[in-house]
C-alpha cells in the first residue's frame, strides 16, 4: 500500500485513455487497490466527452491510438483544461517527451511500467495540482524590461503580459524567491516536481529554456536565468546589472 497522502484517494478520479482493453485493466485494477475511483476512454474522442462529463482530476493518457492519437487528443484537452496529464508511450525517444511536453503533459511513462512507478508518479501530480499557488505580497521589479508579481500570478516582459504554464510559474516562483543563489538541478526538481522526479533533468531543461523564451530578449545569451554548468541555475541578483554573465 502506498504511504497515507493529504488528500483522500477515494475523491480523486482518474481517467484512463487506451485503445488496448488489457492496458485499461491493468491500471484501473492497480488505481481500485489504491481507492482511486477510475473511468475510461478507449479513444480520444470518448477521452474529451469523459472530461466533460465526468470532471476527472487527472488524465493517464497512452500516445499510440488509432484516428485520434495521444498527441492530437492532449491538444484538444489543453485548449479547455488545465487537469494533469501523464502521458503512455512504447516510444522511449527524447524528441517524443519534449513533444508531449511541449504540447502541455506533466509526466511521460514508458511502457512497460510498473504499478509502483504509476502510483508514484499519479500521487506527485495530484499533490502538486492540489497545492496553494506560492504567493508574494509584493510586485518585483526586476528591471525595467521585467516585473513579476506573484499574489496576481501576473508576467509583464517589455510592456506585455506573459501567460505561464501552471509548471514554468512554479519554477520562476522558486528561482527568483532564490535570486542571486546557485540552485542544483535535484533542489529544483524537488521544489517544482516534488521528490520522486529528482533523476528527470530533462523536464528541468525543457523548462528552463520554456522560460527563457518567454522572459529573455535573447534566450540563447540569457541575462535573468543562469546556467551553472553540470550544478544547476540562479536568477539573476535582484538589482544586478543585466550585462551579468
Amino acid at each position: 500500500m502506498m504511504e497515507q497522502e493529504a488528500f483522500d484517494q477515494r475523491d480523486m478520479t482518474i481517467l484512463i485513455v487506451d485503445d488496448e482493453p488489457r492496458i485499461r485493466d491493468f491500471v484501473r485494477m492497480n488505481l481500485e487497490l489504491e481507492h482511486y475511483r477510475v473511468i475510461e476512454a478507449s479513444n480520444g474522442i470518448e477521452a474529451l466527452e469523459q472530461l466533460r462529463e465526468s470532471l476527472p482530476d487527472l488524465v493517464v493518457l497512452d500516445v499510440m491510438m488509432p484516428e485520434m492519437d495521444g498527441f492530437e487528443t492532449l491538444k484538444a484537452i489543453r485548449e479547455v483544461s488545465t487537469i494533469p496529464v501523464i502521458m503512455l508511450t512504447v516510444r522511449q525517444t527524447e524528441q517524443d517527451r519534449i513533444r508531449g511536453l511541449d504540447l502541455g503533459a506533466d509526466d511521460y511513462i514508458a511502457k512497460p511500467f510498473s504499478p509502483r512507478e504509476l502510483l508514484l508518479r499519479i500521487r506527485a501530480l495530484l499533490r502538486r495540482s492540489l497545492m496553494a499557488p506560492p504567493s508574494r505580497k509584493t510586485e518585483i521589479v526586476v528591471d525595467p524590461d521585467l516585473k513579476i508579481d506573484f499574489a496576481r500570478r501576473e508576467v509583464t516582459v517589455r510592456g506585455q503580459k506573459v501567460v505561464l504554464r501552471p509548471t514554468e510559474y512554479r519554477l520562476l516562483y522558486h528561482l527568483v524567491s532564490n535570486a542571486g543563489r546557485l540552485l542544483t538541478h535535484e533542489t529544483l526538481l524537488s521544489k517544482v516536481w516534488g521528490r520522486e522526479y529528482r533523476d528527470e533533468s530533462h523536464y528541468l531543461r525543457l523548462y528552463i529554456t520554456y522560460l527563457r523564451q518567454k522572459l529573455e530578449k535573447d534566450p540563447a545569451h540569457p541575462q535573468y536565468i543562469l546556467t551553472e554548468r553540470g550544478v544547476g541555475y540562479r536568477f539573476k541578483e535582484l538589482g544586478e546589472q543585466k550585462n551579468a554573465v
